[in-house]
Parts: C-alpha cells; structure tokens; sequence
C-alpha cells in the first residue's frame, strides 16, 4: 500500500477543499477554504515548534554531561578507586576499601570495593559530574596483570549509580623489558 507523505497530503486536502468550494455555493465554499488553509497553517507551525522543541532538549542534554575518569586499583591486598576531571589533574572524590571494612584481609573484597564505589559516587554526583570512562589497573610490572576480585564489582557499582559508562580500558603497566624479580638467584625458599 502506498503511503502519503506530509507535503502529499497536505496538498490533497487543499484539493479536497478546492473541490468542495466548486460544489457548493459561494458562502460555504469560502467557510470551507478558510478552514482548510487555517488547519494547514497551524499544522505547519505546530511541526516548526516541534522541531525546536527537539533541537533545545538534545542540546540542553549535551551541554548537561559532565564527564570523569574512574581509576581503579585492584589487587589482592586493596582496591582503590579515584575519581579525576578528563584531565586527571583534579580530584574529585578518591576511596579504598580498606577505608569501609574491620579486617585487613577484606580490603580486598567485592564487598568493601562496592562500599567504595557508593562512596565515590555520592561525591561526584555532589559535584555535577553525570558519565564516566573507567581505567581498570591491576599491580602490573613484575606483579600480578591480572586485576583483584574487587574490579568488577566496582565497574559494577559505578554503572548503579547512575553514571553514563564511556569506555572502559585496561592500564595495567606491562614492561617490554622487566626489572628483576624479587626472590633471588635460586628462587623462594620455602
């Protein structure tokens, strides 16, 4: 079936009118083209008006967007997570989980870095900032490149809160050329 487009049928209810107004007499002719003029007019400024509606709303929107960057340090022993302006220069809210939790070997956990993410996102939103990129780094170097088990959970708590996730990367230093591991010549000794 074919569908009309707007300027179409716009046009075919001006014929429609001008149709009608050869039928009938003088008077109901000329009720009947005001009509139909006065309902094309208001059509088409309701649709102008419409449209800038839509243009303020979207650029209201992107002026409205504050973005972060959320840098999180986990390992095995601690999570940190640190939130910057897009220039890394500024601090706007910073928390470990060592800072929510009793027992040193929890600081660690899903737990106290979900807890430290909450803290860090009550603080940035304070402060007006509405997205995100996150930089998840774990030890690196000579250490562990994998990232500690409160990585994700507080990846996690940050999209909870409301931010708008960017991009998500991993920075973990990786040496092309390391230093020499701990440990000695032989190795551990148990």
């Amino acid at each position: 079936m074919y569908a009309l487009s707007e300027t179409e049928s716009v046009t075919e209810k001006t014929d429609d009118a001008k149709n009608l107004v050869t039928e009938t007499s003088s008077e109901a002719a000329s009720e009947v083209a005001s009509e139909a003029s006065s309902e094309v007019a208001s059509k088409a400024s309701s649709e102008v008006a419409s449209e800038t509606k839509n243009e303020s709303v979207t650029e209201a929107k992107k002026v409205d967007e504050k973005w972060g960057i959320a840098h999180i340090y986990s390992s095995y022993n601690n999570t940190i997570i640190h939130i910057t302006d897009l220039t890394g220069a500024e601090t706007v809210s910073i928390s470990s989980g060592g800072h929510h939790v009793n027992a040193d070997r929890y600081e660690s956990s899903p737990f106290a870095a979900m807890k430290a993410a909450n803290a860090v996102v009550d603080a940035a939103k304070t402060k007006g900032f509405t997205s995100l990129h996150i930089k998840v780094r774990a030890v690196g170097g000579v250490g562990s490149r994998v990232p500690g088990p409160g990585a994700q959970s507080a990846i996690r708590a940050l999209a909870r809160g409301g931010f708008h996730i960017g991009r998500i990367d991993d920075v973990t230093p990786i040496p092309h050329d390391t230093t020499r591991r701990k440990g000695g010549k032989r190795g551990r000794r148990v």
